[in-house]
């Protein structure tokens, strides 16, 4: 199964698109898609700042291509999160932060579920040794003990900047427990040479191979999740908002 969906609800005077996974698949009983809760993104002028804010029972993957922004939050910790330094907030129980962005920024808020309801608050970073993956599906977060950013759900993103032309399959994963979703930040695919994708448009898949080509420079991000692996459905911003 392949469904193609667009990301098309926006807030903030259009600064910010959000994409509901579940809603998009027309789902009656969820807005999210197993752990994916909805994935924000940003189109943000400079100048701005986020004032301090709740978060509760949200893992948000921060993944910023343009601009930075200043994060400040309630456990002390202070850092510039950019293209080349990844953020995870893992809310639990209670978690504030802010944001402030001195240049214009676009990127990526991802809001994955967490495993329980009310875990330990925990902030953790990623410096990217290279900018981009070129040509070449890199690992960001997972579940897996070894990860820098490790999510407690069955849960796993990646990225890759795909040259014009180029041609690659998807990493390999058990697709007979696991669905995928893939996301074009920037640019356009060809996915088994006869479905298109361009800037903000994705598919979610299902026990399916697929081969995808750049018809021009892109951006790509990739979540692979165990759909009926347990995860808690009523965070602030990743859970059920029907």
């Amino acid at each position: 199964m392949i469904h193609k969906i667009t990301n098309e609800q926006k807030v903030g005077n259009a600064h910010i698109k959000i994409l509901y996974p579940g809603k998009a698949l027309k789902s009656v009983t969820d807005t999210g898609l197993g752990t994916i809760g909805r994935i924000d993104h940003a189109n943000i002028g400079g100048n701005v700042t986020i004032k301090m804010h709740p978060h509760i029972n949200d893992d948000i993957l921060s993944y910023f291509r343009t601009g930075y922004a200043m994060h400040m939050d309630s456990e002390g910790y202070q850092a510039k999160v950019s293209r080349n330094k990844l953020m995870l907030m893992k809310a639990g129980k209670i978690f504030h932060h802010e944001e402030y962005m001195p240049e214009p920024l676009e990127g990526l808020q991802i809001f994955i579920r967490p495993k329980i309801k009310d875990d330990i608050p925990e902030v953790s970073f990623r410096d990217l040794e290279e900018t981009d993956s070129i040509n070449e599906w890199r690992l960001l977060a997972s579940p897996d003990s070894d990860s820098q950013l490790k999510f407690t759900s069955e849960t796993w993103i990646y990225d890759i900047s795909l040259k014009q032309s180029k041609e690659i399959d998807i990493p390999d994963f058990d697709k007979s427990k696991m669905t995928g979703l893939l996301y074009v930040f920037q640019g356009e695919v060809l996915l088994n040479a006869n479905l298109s994708l361009t800037k903000g448009e994705s598919i979610v898949f299902r026990d399916e191979d697929l081969k995808i080509q750049a018809t021009g420079n892109s951006e790509l991000v990739l979540f692979i999740m165990n759909e009926n692996s347990t995860h808690f459905d009523g965070g602030m911003y990743s859970g059920n908002q029907y």
